[in-house]
């Protein structure tokens, strides 16, 4: 029962762990460097020169020991699908940005008609290929699966792209979209594990690959994520939800990557609305701790163990 819970978690670390070396100097030579908003918090200026694009360690780790379960565990396909098609997504505007010297990376549009192609892809395959049915668990009801009819496909949408874009907006301190996903990782273990369905291989081999990146994540980071690994985590989340058909869950345990996407939104809203006034000192809203006075450190501790409470309430919940 356990080797395939643990064995994955080790193979997943152990490959982001001997990557890490090999592909950091790498990108530091490909001239991968995070480049620093300017007008942004004064201390992250020294960020500037760190390599990003890191989420190809994230990726590689979890391909690897996908590919050891994917024949026994077919379940685990639409989220590895997700996962890396949003990832690829991510890689692109990462390269975009950084090798090709353009600084808004792949265009608004452009991002946006990829996210919905992918998602589109994977709606079709849960429902003609995996059969799982589009009805929600709802939390706290002792087991009661809402069927909200054609509503589903729209709402999935929204669910897809809004936690993808939630966990990218996350993706701004060092060790931050990291500690908060291997968090809601381990709560879809646990539930993936109770209900035996079939796609811990895959939530197992997450929590490996981000434990593993975490040691040349955490602050002072040696290297960041990018949209490469960010994208693809909302990707995972988004998935594993689907296939847990657990979207509700996703506004517990997924708080963070909520509040920081609608922190964006209510920011540039305002902004607009009141001719250049703001609502926060910076948006996404860990900045505006930041520039409250907390440390890095203090907002990414704070925000993992928000998200690690809520991965309790979330597990009453199931």
């Amino acid at each position: 029962m356990s080797s395939h819970i643990v064995i994955p978690v080790l193979i997943s670390f152990a490959v982001s762990v001997i990557l890490g070396p090999v592909v950091i100097p790498f990108l530091r030579k490909l001239k991968m460097k995070q480049t620093e908003r300017t007008d942004g918090v004064q201390s992250h200026l020294k960020k500037a020169g760190t390599p990003t694009m890191g989420g190809v360690m994230i990726l590689a780790s979890i391909i690897i020991t996908s590919l050891f379960y994917v024949k026994d565990y077919p379940k685990i396909i639409p989220i590895l699908f997700l996962t890396v098609a949003f990832g690829l997504i991510g890689f692109l505007d990462d390269y975009l940005k950084v090798v090709m010297k353009r600084s808004d990376g792949l265009f608004p549009m452009q991002k946006m008609a990829l996210q919905i192609v992918v998602t589109a892809i994977f709606a079709y395959y849960i429902v003609e290929v995996s059969k799982v049915p589009l009805t929600l668990l709802v939390p706290f009801s002792g087991g009661y699966y809402w069927d909200i009819g054609w509503v589903a496909i729209p709402v999935l949408f929204i669910a897809v792209i809004g936690t993808v874009n939630g966990t990218n907006f996350t993706d701004g301190l060092d060790g931050l979209a990291s500690s908060v996903t291997v968090l809601v990782a381990t709560f879809f273990t646990v539930v993936a594990v109770g209900t035996k369905s079939g796609v811990e291989p895959i939530t197992c081999a997450v929590v490996g690959a981000l434990l593993g990146f975490l040691l040349f994540n955490v602050y002072p980071a040696s290297v960041f994520m990018g949209d490469t690994g960010s994208l693809a985590l909302g990707g995972f989340v988004a998935g594993t939800a689907y296939m847990l058909q657990m979207p509700l869950f996703i506004i517990i345990v997924g708080f963070i990557y909520l509040v920081e996407v609608a922190s964006v939104i209510l920011q540039v809203a305002y902004f607009k609305k009141t001719g250049g006034k703001r609502l926060f000192k910076m948006a996404p809203i860990h900045h505006h701790f930041e520039l409250c006075g907390w440390s890095e450190t203090r907002v990414v501790a704070v925000f993992s163990i928000v998200t690690a409470i809520l991965c309790l309430i979330a597990l009453m919940g199931v």
